[in-house]
C-alpha cells in the first residue's frame, strides 16, 4: 500500500506534436485568409477536445490501491490493483488512453485490458508489483 497518490503522466509521442502543429497551422491560415468562422471552430475543437486529452492524460495509483486511468473528458476508469494479472509491453496502434506508441497493456479481471503509456514505466510497474506481487510482466520480444 502506498501512502499518497502517485501520478504518472502519459508519454507524448511525435504524432501528438504533429497533430498540434497541423491544427495551429490550420487556425493561423484560416485567420489570415479571412475565414474567421472555420478558425474559431478549429480553435474551439483544439481547446475543448484536443488540449484536455494532451494535458490531462495520466495514470494514478492511489492510497486505496486503485489504478485510475484518465484521458481528457472521455476516459475515467478505476481498476483495483489486486485485479491486475499481467502487464505486457506493446506497440499496438489501437485506440487507447495513451499518447505514445510505446505502451503497456494492463490485463485485469477475466478478459479486460487497458492500453496506457506512463512516462516512467519501470517505476510504474514496480509500484503495481509492490501492491500486487502476483502481477506477471511480459517485456517486448527483442
Amino acid at each position: 500500500m502506498i501512502t499518497g497518490d502517485k501520478v504518472y503522466p502519459s508519454k507524448k509521442g511525435f504524432i501528438v506534436y504533429i497533430l498540434l502543429g497541423l491544427l495551429t497551422i490550420m487556425e493561423v491560415s484560416y485567420f489570415f485568409n479571412g475565414l474567421y468562422l472555420p478558425a474559431l471552430l478549429c480553435l474551439g475543437l483544439t481547446g475543448v477536445v484536443i488540449f484536455p486529452i494532451v494535458f490531462n492524460t495520466c495514470y494514478t495509483i492511489n492510497a486505496s490501491d486503485i489504478l485510475k486511468v484518465k484521458c481528457g473528458f472521455f476516459v475515467n476508469q478505476s481498476i483495483p490493483v489486486k485485479n491486475i494479472t499481467r502487464i505486457v509491453e506493446t506497440n499496438t496502434i489501437l485506440s487507447a488512453p495513451a499518447l505514445s506508441f510505446d505502451r503497456l497493456e494492463v490485463f485485469y479481471g477475466k478478459y479486460d485490458s487497458v492500453v496506457i503509456s506512463p512516462v516512467n514505466e519501470k517505476d510504474f510497474i514496480t509500484q503495481l508489483k509492490n501492491i500486487n506481487p502476483s502481477i506477471e510482466f511480459v517485456p517486448k520480444a527483442a
